[in-house]
């Protein structure tokens, strides 16, 4: 008996058509892409970490510190007044006694309270010396270097002309050495070169007899 062989109901399936549309290859490139999203956002923000770093580093170097009132607030507690740290290149260019002068030039004032360490009290007729980087020249010049002294409550007043930075971090120096306490040198940093009054506030230490 001879059978003759029934049409086939199969039919021929394209493979690449069924590869393209299963939902389970949609989600793998979907994945995919928030993949490489989340990367060029991760280094994006990588990026923007170092070079906030670098400028940071930039403006307050090694030897370098920004007296801020904060800093200022943060030396006196409940138990006195901590005395104020050396700064690493505060005395850069020091020369011992520098004559009184009644300005420096114009366009900045530098001023500031000076208070001994735990009485907190005004340190009174202290000698500060001020000396600084100025279109005149450097901070060697003689025109750019000068002292002050305290008033009854403490308060020193400098006015002198622009800051030109240097090694691009525009700063002041300021300077205690008369004896009654402890030599101290300060090197802070400004915010920029065209602010017209910067103030620094600093605690000495007395000298033990």
């Amino acid at each position: 008996m001879n059978r003759n062989p029934k049409p086939t109901d199969r039919q021929t399936v394209n493979p690449s058509h069924h590869s393209n549309n299963h939902p389970s290859n949609t989600h793998r490139r979907s994945k995919s892409r928030s993949s490489r999203v989340m990367t060029v956002f991760g280094l994006g923000s990588l990026v923007a970490i170092i070079a906030a770093v670098s400028l940071t580093s930039e403006r307050d170097g090694p030897g370098s510190q920004s007296l801020t009132a904060s800093i200022s607030a943060a030396s006196t507690s409940a138990s006195g007044c901590v005395a104020t740290e050396t700064m690493p290149g505060g005395d850069n260019f020091y020369v011992p006694n520098a004559p009184l002068v009644e300005d420096l030039g114009s366009d900045l004032i530098v001023e500031g309270t000076v208070r001994e360490a735990g009485t907190c009290e005004p340190v009174r007729d202290a000698r500060i010396q001020i000396w600084l980087n100025t279109a005149r020249g450097g901070e060697g010049e003689p025109s750019n270097r000068g002292s002050v002294m305290t008033d009854e409550n403490g308060f020193y007043r400098l006015e002198t002309s622009p800051v030109v930075s240097q090694f691009g971090q525009p700063h002041v120096h300021i300077a205690y050495d008369d004896g009654d306490y402890r030599s101290l040198f300060l090197r802070s940093v400004m915010e920029s070169e065209d602010v017209s009054s910067f103030t620094v506030d600093f605690v000495l230490e007395p000298v033990d007899e």
